[in-house]
Parts: structure tokens; C-alpha cells; sequence
């Protein structure tokens, strides 16, 4: 209803006095309300009443927030929230009354309500003569009207119930444009007079003068839900609430060289989340003393298990190893331990590892080959990792879709990795034929189970609960819709699970512990486990067909990950997989590895696309970076002289750990040069290898060689080096050419020593010439003596004084008489009876004088 109709209403009072009127007031809002049953008679133009006021007739009044709105109504809250600003209020909207606590949250028939607030003024004038009055409005009887009330806003006679008798208000000065004031109302359940148990509208109104209309009128109204059970009857509903541990990846696949591969954060923002105050502290604070089932993603465990021994944190705009020191040891530490004692004897539920996005796989990563063969190995991971950490035994047998939305394929990718059952939201899995919500538990076939959490008890606490009374009024609401839904089938007791988003914020896991503590407190529900709901009888009208992936919501299919995030995980496992293999000690490479790929694929990076992509960037860029420090080293040209040569290739490891199981192959791009087999490469750390290949050649000219590394099984490793090489072979003609050159020089040599050898030293001008006669054998006229006859001063003219100095050695020349020539070997050497053609008859060296006969009657002295 139009609240400007009521406000016409009441204009026809005159001013009066607040307590001779009030029921006036009331007569007149009667009156008021008559025109919305005569709607359609009326005259176009005529205002009527609306369930809904539009924001844009004034400025919100409600208290009660839209917490429970689907989908749609919470993707248009962005839109609501950019529009531009309202103008300023009037009439029933001239105030802005926010109920900001209500304590208790679900009273008994002896207590105490005590409700507090502001009321902002928002019209542009001064609001006077001020009263803040509590209201009780009708019971609520459906879900669906809660959730209407809780949309509604200005003023709206009867809806909004009546003023609570008993003098229970609050006056108030006057109150100028724009200010704000806390007011605080006490009421006893007592004066409420409620009825049989139920929901029932709360409001707080407010009454005054303003200076253009000087009578009493509601200036602005806020709402709340009071949720009322008259007598505690045995619970009728079992809750379990979901109460999630999770967080954004946070550590990389990059670990020092170190003994202790010391492990590098991208951040230090989980530090953060740790420390008091932090978002997951106060999930673990608040979440120890509620009866709730802790879901846990083991990469959360692993992360700040990691940080609790010494950790580096990656330098923002610094290079890839630049990277300082960790400060979160200590919050680390006490939070661990802090969980520990938490969890034990309670329910936990273990994620696969770094909760991968199971709708992503199914719509995009299907088509990529081994996309789904890393999930099994994730659970199992998720198991010994919550073993380890948390020294309890984990449920690994429920997968949780994003948001809850699921399809058939979502279903066939989660159960294939060993889950039974599939946590869906009820706003995907709808129950068209039921006037209730059923139980949870829906079997879908195979031997699996779908838990349909409750949409509206799901998202109750979404949105920002961090502004003044919006944390109260989830609170209100949550509890208000869990006793509708207890009361809608009283008779039978249901299965309900309750799946709040991933990662709340502070704010909301503080309104999140105080709805499930007010649930625990009340008469309706019981706290249950998770298998205990997947073992519940299902209803037999519920819904058992999951949707086609068709049907799956638009805007969630928008933020999946895309097919190319699973074609490059595929590129880096099998790239990864190579590596492994050649490896002395594959095991300081496979866990930081396979774990970091695991988080590539994380539910974590809905509504964070470039932060995803980034992080599978860092993970690939790594690899590569290790994979590319074992590699061949440059070669320049080289020169091959001959047929056969041997060429050498160099292998260099510069990483900290032994490399064996490459084989190093060579490749002519000439079919005449054979460049030899391939040869197995075994490189230690930090060293290089030396590979020498034996290369025939067949003729001259130059070629290509190609050096390609390769794994064991044939795959390529790394880049292809390539070289030149230029083949020279020389020929028998010019070898030939060479050697006899060589011989005549040293030929050429001999002969002039052996000339200087017997041309002996000069001859004495004043010795006396010795006697011509005789003549012996050996003469120098022929040169034929044997050495072996007797000498005697009777020998020929060519007999000279006896050299014994060089034992006999001969020369090479010849006689010119004779032309005869005598071997120059080693044989003629001191003592060995070979005389020669210039020695006499004793074997002994003589020296010709020189080459003419003497002159006649010249003495020759011997």
C-alpha cells in the first residue's frame, strides 16, 4: 500500500496530543487502507497501495535487509547500490529507523526484549516532537511472506501491525536534517501478546511533528523478525551447518635450494588471515564452540603448516627470486594447534586438495585430455594431509560444487573421483511438487546422494553485515526462516543442511556463530552431522533428476575457468613429467609441483580470472626455468681436416641435483658426413659433461649439424643447437708432392755436410812435398783400393797423412774417374772393417790436398 495514502489519511486530524489520539491515528490508517480494497474501481491516477514501495518514492526506511533474496534479487543489489542517491524523504519516510540488536534472538515467555537502533533524519527539515515506539505486527505464516516483510519498504498500515501497549517508547529532542540518534527499547514477552508459536514482525516506528505538517504522523518505520515458540515440544528439524575453512592459494611451486626446500608464499596475506583478528581466526575462535561440521580444504593445512616452519614470501615488483623473509611463524603455530584441540571428536569433512572447481571441469576441462586425472590423486592428498596436520580421520566422501549449482555432468565428474555425495543448493535442485522443504538427502542414482542445502538458510548471511544492524537482522531472519520451515510439516522430522559461502568475512562468520548458536538454543532444531543427513529417508515427492547443463546459471558459467586453463595445467604436467624422469632425485621436484597444479585449478579463482591466470603463468614459467638449466652450450663453427675427426658437445646441469636418463643425439644435415651414435648423458650437479662423437666424412664441404637432447622414451628435451662444420681433406697427389719435396731437402743437406766433411782443413804452404812414388793401392787415380793392402810410405799420390778422428766415416761423393758411389749408413762407422774409397790401405780417413796431381818433382811429405 501506498504509504502516502495513509499519510493523507492522517492529515485529516487535527493536531493533538500524542495520547488523545493515538487510536484516532489508528482509526484514520484504518480508513486508509480501504481505498487498497477498491483499487481497481478507482479513477486512474488514484494512488494504491503496494506491497512494495519503489526506492525511488523515498528513502529506505526498512530495517530488515534482503538477506534472504535469490540469486537474481543479489545480482541486482550492485545495480541498487550505483543508482544515484534518492531525494529526500517524506512523510513516512522523512526518518531512517535502523533496528541494529535484538536480544535475545528467540525469547522465552519470561524474558526480556530489548531492541536497539538509530534513527537518522533524511528529509530536509527538522523533525520535532520525537517518540521511538515499538510495534508487533501480525504472525508470518509462510516462508515466502518472511521473505516479502523483509523486502518492504516506508510504512504500511495494518502490515506493520500495531504500537505495543504499555508505555514501552522512548521520547526525543528534536532532531535536525541529517543527524542520527541511538535510541533502546525494553519490552516483556509478556506484553507482546503472541500467540501460538511462530514468526512475527518486529517494528520500530517513529512519531512526530514536522513544520510543514505540525500533528503527530510516522516519520520512518524499521523491521525485524521475532521468532516465538510457546512451548518447547520436541525438535522437529535436524540442522547441519557447514562451517568452511578455506582460503586463496597462496603458496607457490617454487622452493629455495636449500636442504630443507624452504618454500616461497606469493604473498604474506594468509599471515594475515592467521593473526588475531584475522578472517580465519575467527572462523576457528567462533566455530570451536558451535556444534557445526568443519569443512576444510587440506591446501589451507599444508599452506600453514608450511608457515610454521621458515618460509619466504615473494617481493612485490621484485624478480622471480627475489624474495624476503615470512613473519607468520608464530600465528601459524598457535593456530594450529588451536584447530587441533578444535576438531577433535567433531565432524570434518576433507576437501580434494585445494578444492578444485568441479563445474569448470565438467563444462570446460572435459575435453582436455588428463583434466580429470589428477582428482582421485587430490583426495587422496586431502586424506593423509588432514591425517597428518590434524591427527583426525577425515570424511573424503562429499564434493561441494561452487555455490551449490549442478548438473548432471558436474555430478558424473564429482563422483568419479571417489565422492558419494554431492553438496547442491536448493535454488539449483528445485522441488516443484512440494508445498515444504524436504529433507536434504536425494539418491540420484549409482549408489550417490545429493544433500540439497537450503537456499535461503544458505545465504542468509551474505552481502556486507559490517554496517550498523544488518548483522542483527541476518541473524533474525536466518532464525525466523528456520522455525517457518520447522512448522511447515510439525508432524515429521526433517534432514536440513545448511552450506553458507566458501570464505565469509569477519563480519560474517560473527553474525554466521551468533544465527547458529541462536539455533541451538531453541526448541525447533537439533544440530546434526553430515553423514547422518546423507543417511536420512528421503521425501518421496523430492526432486531426484539433477538439471542438464543447460539449465546451469548463466552468470556462474561466466566465471568458470576457461578451456585454455586446462590446456595450459596440461602443457606443465606433461612438461613435468619429463623432467621427473630425468632426475637423480625426483622427489624435491614432484610434491611443490603437483601440489601447485593442483591450485591451478582452484574454485578460488571464480571472480578472479587474471589472479588465476597469473598463478598457472608462475607455475609454468618455473618449470621451464628448471628445465632449461640443463642444456647444451653454444657451439661456434668448427673445422674437420681429414676424413675422420671427433667433435665435442658440451652438456651443462646448473641445477642442485644430478641429472641421468638424457641421451644426446647429433644430426648432418649432409648425407656424407656421419656424425655417430647417440650417447647417454649422466651430468652431476652444478657441473658440466663433455661428449666427443667420432665423424667420418666422404668429401669436402660443409654442412649442419644439429644436437637435440631427448628422454629415454624418445621425447625432445629442450632446444635444438645448431652448428656448422666445414670438412678439408687433402689428396694423395699432394701428399706425394710433399714427401719427395721433403727428401730433397734432406738430401740436399747430407750432401753439403759431407762436403764440408772432406774437404778437411787447409793445407800448410811450407810443408815439404812428399815423394810421388810408390803408388799402392788406392791410389787417386782410380779410387779403387779395398782398404785391405798393406800401406807403406810407397803408397799412390792420393795417400795422405791418416785421419783417424771420425772412425771411418765415408762421404757421399764419387770419383770423378771412377764414378763410382759407396753407402753412407751407420755400418761405416769407427772400427768397422769397411774401409772407405778415401781411406787407405789401414782403413784410416785421408784427406785430398787438393783435387790436381802434384807437380813433377814436387815432394809430397807423408
Amino acid at each position: 500500500m501506498d504509504e502516502r495514502v495513509a499519510e493523507a489519511a492522517e492529515s485529516q486530524a487535527p493536531p493533538a496530543r500524542r495520547g488523545t489520539n493515538r487510536w484516532r491515528r489508528r482509526a484514520a490508517a484504518l480508513l486508509a487502507a480501504l481505498p487498497v480494497l477498491a483499487g481497481p474501481l478507482l479513477p486512474a491516477g488514484t494512488a494504491t497501495a503496494a506491497p512494495q514501495a519503489s526506492p525511488a518514492s523515498g528513502t529506505h526506511t526498512s530495517a530488515v535487509t534482503s538477506a534472504t533474496a535469490g540469486p537474481a534479487a543479489r545480482a541486482a543489489t550492485p545495480a541498487a547500490a550505483a543508482a544515484p542517491a534518492a531525494p529526500q524523504g517524506s512523510g513516512s519516510r522523512s526518518a531512517r529507523v535502523s533496528v541494529n540488536e535484538v536480544t535475545p534472538a528467540v525469547p522465552d515467555a519470561d524474558d526480556t526484549v530489548t531492541v536497539s537502533g538509530t534513527v537518522t533524519n533524511t528529509s530536509g527539515a527538522t523533525l520535532s516532537d520525537l517518540e521511538v515506539v515499538p510495534r508487533i505486527g501480525p504472525g508470518l505464516g509462510s516462508r515466502s511472506a518472511i521473505e516479502q516483510a523483509s523486502r518492504r519498504q516506508g510504512y504500511l498500515s495494518g502490515a506493520d501491525g500495531t504500537e505495543v501497549p504499555g508505555g514501552h517508547g522512548a521520547r526525543m529532542s528534536g532532531l535536525a536534517s541529517g543527524i542520527t540518534r541511538p535510541f533502546t527499547l525494553k519490552i516483556p514477552v509478556s506484553d507482546l501478546h503472541l500467540g501460538p508459536g511462530g514468526v512475527y514482525q518486529l517494528g520500530v516506528s517513529l512519531t512526530g511533528q514536522t513544520h510543514s505538517r505540525p500533528y503527530e504522523q510516522i516519520l520512518g518505520i524499521g523491521r525485524t523478525f521475532l521468532p516465538w515458540q510457546e512451548k518447547a515440544d520436541s525438535p522437529h528439524t535436524r540442522v547441519t551447518y557447514l562451517w568452511p575453512l578455506i582460503s586463496t592459494p597462496h603458496v607457490t611451486a617454487r622452493t629455495e635450494s636449500d636442504e630443507q626446500q624452504t618454500p616461497v608464499f606469493r604473498d604474506d596475506k594468509l599471515a594475515e588471515e592467521l593473526a588475531p583478528g584475522g578472517r580465519l581466526q575467527q572462523m576457528l575462535e567462533l566455530g570451536k564452540d558451535l556444534d557445526v561440521t568443519w569443512v576444510i580444504d587440506p591446501d589451507l593445512l599444508a599452506s600453514v603448516d608450511m608457515m610454521a616452519g621458515r618460509y619466504r614470501v615473494h617481493k612485490p615488483g621484485g624478480g622471480p627470486d627475489d624474495t624476503v623473509a615470512g613473519k607468520g611463524q608464530e600465528d601459524a603455530k598457535r593456530w594450529l594447534d588451536e584447530l587441533q584441540k578444535a576438531v577433535r571428536g567433531k565432524e570434518v569433512v576433507a576437501l580434494p586438495f585445494a578444492d578444485p572447481d568441479l563445474a569448470s571441469l565438467a563444462h570446460r576441462g572435459q575435453k582436455v585430455p588428463g583434466a580429470l586425472s589428477s582428482l582421485g590423486q587430490a583426495t587422496r592428498l586431502a586424506k593423509d594431509t588432514v591425517e597428518t596436520v590434524l591427527h583426525v580421520k577425515p570424511s573424503t566422501d562429499f564434493a561441494w560444487p561452487y555455490e551449490g549449482a549442478v548438473d548432471s555432468s558436474i555430478v558424473g565428474v564429482a563422483t568419479s573421483a571417489g565422492a558419494h555425495n554431492v553438496i547442491a543448493r536448493s535454488d539449483s535442485v528445485r522441488d516443484a511438487g512440494l508445498s515444504y522443504s524436504p529433507t536434504a538427502a536425494r539418491p540420484i542414482g549409482s549408489g550417490n546422494t545429493a544433500l540439497v542445502a537450503d537456499e535461503r538458510l544458505s545465504t542468509a548471511f551474505e552481502g556486507d553485515l559490517s554496517r550498523a544492524g544488518a548483522a542483527s537482522r541476518a541473524v533474525q531472519q536466518f532464525t525466523a526462516q528456520s522455525l517457518a520451515l520447522a512448522s511447515q510439516v510439525p508432524s515429521r522430522t526433517r534432514s536440513v543442511v545448511v552450506a553458507p559461502q566458501r570464505t565469509p568475512s569477519v563480519s560474517q562468520a560473527q553474525a554466521m556463530a551468533e544465527g547458529v548458536e541462536a539455533l541451538s538454543d531453541s526448541g525447533w532444531a537439533e544440530p546434526g552431522s553430515l553423514a547422518d543427513a546423507a543417511k536420512a529417508k528421503p521425501d518421496q515427492g523430492a526432486q531426484r533428476r539433477m538439471p542438464t547443463p543447460s539449465a546451469y546459471p548463466s552468470t556462474l558459467r561466466k566465471s568458470e575457468l576457461p578451456a585454455t586453463a586446462f590446456e595450459q595445467v596440461r602443457k606443465t604436467k606433461d612438461g613435468l613429467e619429463d623432467f621427473k624422469e630425468i632426475l637423480s632425485d625426483p622427489e624435491r621436484v614432484m610434491p611443490p609441483f603437483s601440489t601447485a597444479i593442483d591450485r591451478e585449478v582452484s574454485n578460488a579463482w571464480r571472480g578472479r580470472a587474471s589472479a588465476g591466470q597469473s598463478y598457472r603463468n608462475g607455475v609454468e614459467d618455473y618449470l621451464l626455468e628448471l628445465r632449461g638449466a640443463v642444456k647444451l652450450i653454444n657451439k661456434s663453427g668448427i673445422t674437420l681436416s681429414g676424413r675422420e675427426a671427433t667433435i665435442p658437445v658440451t652438456v651443462q646441469n646448473n641445477l642442485a641435483q644430478g641429472v641421468d636418463g638424457l641421451v644426446l643425439e647429433l644430426r648432418s644435415s649432409r648425407v656424407g658426413l656421419d656424425v655417430g651414435d647417440a650417447k647417454r648423458v649422466k651430468v652431476d650437479g652444478e657441473h658440466t659433461q663433455s661428449l666427443k662423437f667420432d665423424t667420418t666424412a666422404k668429401n669436402n664441404g660443409r654442412a649442419y649439424v644439429y644436437a637435440q637432447l631427448y628422454t629415454e622414451d624418445g621425447e625432445r628435451y629442450g632446444k635444438v643447437m645448431k652448428f656448422q662444420v666445414n670438412v678439408t681433406s687433402i689428396t694423395s697427389t699432394v701428399l706425394l708432392v710433399i714427401a719427395i719435396g721433403v727428401l730433397l731437402i734432406v738430401l740436399a743437406g747430407i750432401r753439403m755436410y759431407t762436403q764440408r766433411k772432406r774437404s778437411g782443413p787447409a793445407p800448410d804452404p811450407d810443408a815439404p812435398l812428399k815423394d810421388p812414388g810408390g803408388g799402392g793401392h788406392g791410389g787417386a787415380t782410380d779410387g779403387t783400393g779395398d782398404g785391405n793392402a798393406p800401406g807403406g810410405p810407397s803408397d799412390g799420390p792420393a795417400g795422405g797423412a791418416a785421419d783417424n778422428s771420425s772412425g771411418g766415416a765415408g762421404d757421399d761423393s764419387t770419383d770423378d774417374a771412377a764414378g763410382d758411389s759407396t753407402d753412407d749408413s751407420a755400418d761405416g762407422g769407427k772400427g768397422s772393417g769397411a774401409p772407405d774409397r778415401d781411406t787407405d790401405g789401414d782403413g784410416n780417413d785421408t784427406v785430398r790436398e787438393n783435387d790436381n796431381p802434384p807437380a813433377t818433382g814436387e815432394k809430397v811429405d807423408r
